[in-house]
This record gives structure tokens, sequence and C-alpha cells, in this order.
């Protein structure tokens, strides 16, 4: 299992590369083409400013290109406004500011469209009607618990990532909650350092940290049954999953059956959250893509 996830991160660092060159020289052509096509354009507008500043066209003109920055950044302001779906939501709801300057690239959209539309229908016959049996089989104690015990299992990626970034502070929040919720809060089924003693949880991964230290998002990226991706985010997904102690003591059957039941538990907390937005917006998947980048770029920022 565990060569299995050397050989997805190789593979996954080589097609990186591989991609990362054909946008170099695909940016560079769009950069000549835009400065040919930009040049000519305001050549026009400054001749026009001055021979027709009188004119109603001339005026048309001005106040287009003085509004908000012009078209394009209006343009731009539609689309994010119009591209409103779950990721998007959640970012919202988390306190993140949208940035319009934050890049997205895209090459593999049908491919990407396809595992998404894969991804929403096995959530819709499988993973959603499972959820919610397991809402209605355990109470909001023993479901709260359950979660409060996998999220003190996740704190080595935490931990490696705050320390890898120099968070001290988020590294000493990340052994402290652990070493709290482990023993009084018996193996974490209860979050005795967030109730009690009011320590937060640092949240950390190691995407994040690829991206502080340079490393650029790469393409966008859809795999199945798993949560959208970028490959540098893909790449820190399998550094993750690597970095779990578990993994390595106990055998592949109790593995996957705590993975399935952690998926379940997340997918059980979220149910009612979006309810109907599927239906709601236009291109969901215009929408979640637009809101990963989004919130990605502001984990950055933390």
């Amino acid at each position: 299992m565990k060569n299995s996830i050397w050989v997805a991160i190789t593979f996954a660092l080589m097609c990186f590369l591989r991609t990362e060159s054909v946008r170099g020289q695909a940016l560079e052509d769009m950069e000549q083409a835009e400065i040919a096509k930009a040049l000519p354009q305001s050549k026009f507008y400054r001749e026009n400013a001055s021979a027709e500043a009188e004119s109603d066209d001339a005026s048309i003109a001005i106040g287009i290109e003085s509004d908000n920055g012009g078209l394009k950044q209006g343009s731009e302001v539609i689309e994010l406004t119009q591209n409103l779906g779950e990721e998007r939501a959640r970012a919202t709801t988390e306190g993140d500011t949208p940035d319009e300057t934050v890049e997205e690239w895209d090459p593999w959209e049908p491919f990407n469209e396809k595992t998404f539309w894969l991804n929403r229908q096995i959530d819709r016959f499988l993973l959603k009607p499972v959820a919610k049996g397991y809402n209605a089989a355990l109470p909001d104690f023993i479901r709260g618990g359950i979660a409060n015990m996998f999220d003190n299992l996740d704190v080595t990626p935490r931990l490696v990532n705050n320390i890898l970034q120099l968070k001290f502070d988020g590294a000493g929040r990340e052994l402290a909650r652990f070493a709290i919720n482990s023993t009084v809060g018996i193996a974490g089924f209860f979050d005795v350092a967030g109730h009690l003693f009011d320590i937060a949880k640092s949240d950390r991964d190691t995407g994040q940290t690829l991206g502080i230290y340079g490393i650029g998002n790469g393409p966008y990226l859809v795999v199945p049954f798993l949560h959208p991706f970028t490959v540098r985010d893909f790449v820190g997904f399998l550094f993750d999953q690597a970095m779990s102690p578990l993994d390595y003591f106990i055998p592949i059957g109790a593995t996957i059956g705590m993975t399935a039941t952690e998926t379940v538990s997340e997918r059980a907390a979220t149910i009612d959250r979006f309810e109907g937005v599927e239906d709601s917006v236009i291109d969901l998947y215009g929408s979640v893509r637009d809101a990963y980048f989004q919130r990605r770029a502001a984990d950055l920022k933390k």
C-alpha cells in the first residue's frame, strides 16, 4: 500500500513538471496575443478621445473604460457573482474573501467534468443515503464524538506542516490538543481542549506548505471518490495520507473500514448545509472549481 502511494506521488510530480512547461509556453503565447491586441486598441481610444471628446460615442467609450477598471474586470465580477456553488458557499461560511486575481488553470476540463459528474452520482445514490441512515441511527452526541476521534487521529500532518511553515504557535496548540483530548477527552471522543481550554485547532496541510514554499498550483484535477484538487494539492494529499501513523500498524482491512467510516461521518455532518444548491446553480462544476481556487488562495494567506 505504501509503495503504491509513493508511485502515485512520483507520477503526479512527473505530470506536474510536464504540464508546467506546457503551461509556461501557453501563457507566453497568450501574453503576446494580448499585447498585440491591446496596442492598436489603445491607439484607437487615444485618437478618439482627443478628436471626438464632445461626441456621444466618445462619452460612452470613456464611460465604459473608466467604469470599475474596464470591461474585462467587469466581466470577471459578473462571472464570479454567477458562479455560486457548494465550495463557494463553504468558503463564504468560513469567512474567506474572494480574490479576483486568483489564477485558475483547467486544461483537463473534459476529463474533470466527467469525473465530477461521476462523483456526484456516487454521492447522490450511495454516500448521501448512507449518511442519512448514519444520522438517523446515531444520536448527535455519538456522531460528534466519532468525528472528534477521527480529527484527533489526524494530528500528525497538521503538526508536521505547522512546523514546516514555521507556525510554532500552531504546532504547540496541536500538541496540547492531542495530549488533552487523548487523555481527559477519552481517546479524542470529547474535544476537551477546545471546549474547556479554548485551544483552537490549526489546520495545515502539505499542499498549503508546498504553496508557501513557492510551488505553483498546477492544473485543476478531479479524481474519483475524492474532493477536487490541483496537482500540487493532490501531491500534498498523498503525503498527508502517508503521515497517518495507524496505517503502518493496523491491517489494511481496518484502514479501509476507518476511512469509510470517516468519509460517512464527514458527509453526515454536512448533509443539510448545501441542500438544493445543485438545483439552483447553473454551472456547478465551474462554481466548485472557482471556489476551490479562492479557498486555497485564502489558505496561503493565513
